[in-house]
């Protein structure tokens, strides 16, 4: 009889409480479907006397997460402490060089020190699993990893911050501001008490990262990824994609380029009969264009406690099995360097809102810009505030001007709007959201 995975938690939050409890509850059919039993027999956790909601009776508590990654009665150290520094870098790496295999959800891990980490899993023997890492229950690991390891891929994009979608789609359907449902967002526990991690698109950079990596083979390399959050979104532009058929969502896009891989994460206007346009709240969404393939778009939710601990359970059942796949879909040495892309070589569509002032050559003045950066317009809408009346002091309003563009090239964009301000017909500052095409 095969003896039973012996696994240690470092980290018993909500996520941790959870994978201790679904292990107990489902410990037949894990067994059934690992071939083996899986056991939870050493805790870690900073609070020893705090209350939990599950029974720790016969589990043995670990003084520290160092002490139970190289405990000698581990089989699998599952890290679910956070933070890309220590406790949990010292802790992990000290499991995978006593080649123990270890599970985490650490996103933020994976994304600075993924290489070496993955390094040492290949020098030692043990696994090196991290599902829930990125969107938690959707299954996007494995099949980037696995599923499509005979695909070549050409684009992967998604929907990974449950936080700013929910907050773009509250803007959307109920036309707030984003301060207004940023708070919102806050008080529901959708949003930290300091939310820039989120909304300024970070939390997606460190995501994309890794995925970019499976996808394409090229290291794990967060500081090559584009980043732009969601604070300038106003309620207009929301209004503005509605009407022109597009939906208005913060994308994580890596895709083969002539140039290299492109990593981005930023505003998008995405067509409404897009899957991933139909993704709303905190869902989160994952498409991957794959050669030969139709699009393959994965959704469900991305963070919370029992959908992340379900994909710590998988990985550790995996583990179970005896599965040793390597951590990014290739052997280390094979990876290759990967450099930051400039954005100015994007290609692809724009949309524009400029303020114009209403007064006679306005119209020319932009059109000329744009002309002489070969930027063609798809479309044109200008609306009148007021109905095209000067406000009460007698001076014109600004007129409110949007503008979609065919494909060009983001530094035709940048140089056009440069000269448009220069040419002082605009008031404030253009804003400039990309189109992400089926």
């Amino acid at each position: 009889m095969v003896a039973p995975l012996k696994v240690g938690i470092a980290g018993l939050g909500t996520v941790g409480a959870e994978v201790v409890r679904l292990i107990e509850t489902q410990a037949r059919v894990l067994a059934g479907r690992s071939g083996r039993g899986i056991r939870v027999v050493a805790v870690t956790a900073r609070s020893k006397a705090k209350k939990r909601s599950i029974d720790l009776r016969g589990v043995e508590w670990v003084k520290d997460p160092l002490a139970l990654a190289t405990h000698p009665g581990i089989d699998c150290f599952v890290e679910l402490m956070g933070g890309a520094g220590d406790p949990a870098l010292s802790a992990v790496e000290a499991a995978l060089n006593a080649g123990k295999s270890v599970v985490t959800a650490n996103k933020a891990l994976l994304a600075k020190h993924g290489l070496k980490l993955a390094k040492a899993a290949e020098k030692h023997g043990g696994a090196l699993n991290y599902e829930a890492a990125v969107g938690a229950a959707i299954p996007v690991i494995k099949t980037l990893r696995e599923g499509l390891a005979g695909t070549g891929i050409n684009r992967v994009y998604g929907i990974l911050n449950g936080t700013c979608n929910y907050i773009l789609t509250r803007m959307e359907q109920e036309g707030l501001s984003f301060a207004e449902c940023l708070t919102d967002a806050q008080r529901l526990g959708y949003a930290e008490a300091n939310p820039s991690f989120d909304v300024d698109g970070h939390d997606t950079a460190q995501k994309l990262a890794i995925l970019a990596s499976l996808a394409f083979g090229t290291k794990v390399a967060q500081g090559a990824v584009y980043v732009e959050g969601i604070s300038s979104i106003a309620p207009e532009d929301l209004r503005a994609a509605d009407e022109l058929g597009y939906r208005l969502k913060l994308l994580g896009v890596a895709v083969r380029t002539a140039k290299g891989i492109e990593q981005r994460v930023h505003p998008t206007m995405v067509p409404k009969s897009s899957s991933i346009a139909q993704v709303m709240g905190v869902t989160n969404a994952v498409t991957i264009d794959g050669e030969g393939i139709p699009p393959i778009t994965l959704v469900g939710p991305g963070a919370g406690g029992a959908a992340t601990a379900s994909a710590v359970v998988a990985d550790i059942a995996d583990v179970a099995r005896g599965i040793r796949a390597h951590p990014f879909g290739r052997p280390i040495a094979q990876l290759r360097d990967t450099k930051k892309a400039p954005m100015e070589r994007h290609e692809g569509g724009y949309y524009i809102r400029l303020l114009a002032r209403d007064f006679p050559g306005t119209a020319a003045a932009i059109a000329t810009r744009l002309a002489e950066q070969k930027i063609s317009i798809e479309s044109i809408v200008q609306r009148h505030p007021n109905g095209g009346a000067a406000s009460p002091d007698g001076k014109a309003v600004p007129v409110p001007v949007i503008l979609i563009t065919y494909a060009t090239h983001e530094d035709a964009v940048r140089r056009a709007l440069a000269a448009v301000q220069k040419d002082k017909v605009i008031s404030g500052r253009p804003q400039v959201i990309r189109i992400e095409k089926n």
